[in-house]
């Protein structure tokens, strides 16, 4: 059975600019610690796996309109003041295409749909690989998609102390399988996403109501009929905006359908690499994934 690594490639970076001390530069002055530390974080992973097949997904529309559409506070917070586009610090978006460049070096398949997100790249990517599926991310969203054949490589804590995200981790961290994971979310809510949840519910009642019914629907209905056991505050928050819950379980539920190209990588392109390696400074960091992959 075969298995593919699929890396959230924005999410690496962005942890990468971040995590990665701003004094590794190019000759030039130009910041590459997002470059480096990209490069590394997929060094270090593939080493630990040894995959079959590599993508790297892509956020081709970071903020869709029709998620905007159903909840306007979807990732608002991270819009810069004229509406353009995503808050990025400069020193950062300066980086993102040479890494898209190392990438293309590296001969490796980016894969990105329009008016979607890396999170959808990376569901629909599970879905249709017919093998083992490892999602490379620090978005809890995705553990929606953990089954018998996909799992997590979570990297919110670090990269080398990651934790594999499988069925039996779920259980274990909440108590819920992964199917009723977008329930939950839903109803915990998510401050980072913009995703405000159902006021006055927190991660354990949450999953509570996810465990004891079958649907947000369900619990809509036992909140409105006065259900025993549901107590009068508990039923006034699930009733509060039940328009909420349906919009914000379609934002939150990762398109798994769509149409995606083929994922065979080339072979990693010697001369570019050093062109670039020379360029940017970056040591033996595309090397290394080179190696890797050859």
């Amino acid at each position: 059975m075969s298995t593919l690594l699929a890396f959230d490639t924005s999410y690496l970076y962005f942890r990468a600019y971040f995590g990665v001390p701003a004094t590794f530069r190019a000759p030039d002055g130009t910041p590459v610690n997002a470059v480096r530390g990209t490069l590394d974080f997929m060094a270090r992973l593939i080493d630990r796996y040894r995959p079959d097949l590599i993508a790297c997904a892509w956020d081709d529309d970071w903020r869709p309109q029709w998620r905007v559409d159903l909840v306007p506070s979807y990732k608002a917070h991270r819009v810069l003041e004229d509406g353009a586009g995503e808050q990025v610090e400069d020193d950062l978006s300066i980086q993102v295409p040479w890494i898209r460049e190392c990438l293309d070096a590296l001969g490796l398949p980016v894969v990105g749909v329009p008016g979607h997100e890396a999170d959808d790249v990376l569901a629909s990517l599970a879905r249709r690989h017919e093998g083992r599926t490892l999602a490379v991310t620090g978005d809890r969203d995705l553990f929606q998609l953990v089954d018998d054949d996909t799992s997590i490589v979570y990297i919110a804590r670090s990269v080398p102390k990651h934790d594999l995200i499988t069925p039996e981790a779920l259980e274990e961290r909440y108590g819920l399988p992964a199917d009723r994971y977008v329930d939950f979310a839903v109803l915990r809510g998510d401050p980072s996403d913009g995703l405000p949840g159902v006021k006055g519910i927190g991660e354990k009642t949450a999953a509570t109501l996810v465990e004891r019914f079958d649907s947000l629907e369900a619990m809509v209905t036992a909140a409105a009929e006065g259900a025993a056991g549901l107590s009068p505050s508990l039923r006034s928050k699930l009733l509060s905006d039940v328009g909420y819950l349906a919009r914000a379980r379609e934002v939150v539920a990762c398109v798994d359908n769509l149409a995606l190209p083929g994922i065979e990588a080339a072979s990693p392109d010697a001369a570019r690499i050093e062109g670039l390696t020379t360029l940017l400074g970056l040591g033996g960091a595309l090397r290394r994934v080179a190696d890797l992959i050859s």
